[in-house]
């Protein structure tokens, strides 16, 4: 009765090492998004500003 529970307790040490063994990895994150340049729409907004600005000078 002892050798069965040796050879029990045997197996499943073994089977939880194999099972512990097989942990799958996390998957790599993505990259970061590139840096966004700054284009027209930004400069627009600045100019359309300073017109703005301008013209409210201008009238007062």
């Amino acid at each position: 009765m002892k050798k069965r529970n040796y050879l029990a307790f045997f197996i499943m040490l073994i089977f939880t090492s194999v099972m512990s063994s097989q942990v799958v990895p996390p998957p790599v994150p993505p990259p970061p998004p590139p840096g966004l340049p700054i284009d027209g729409g930004i400069a627009l907004l600045l100019f359309s500003g300073i017109l703005y600005g301008y013209r409210k000078l201008k009238s007062s």
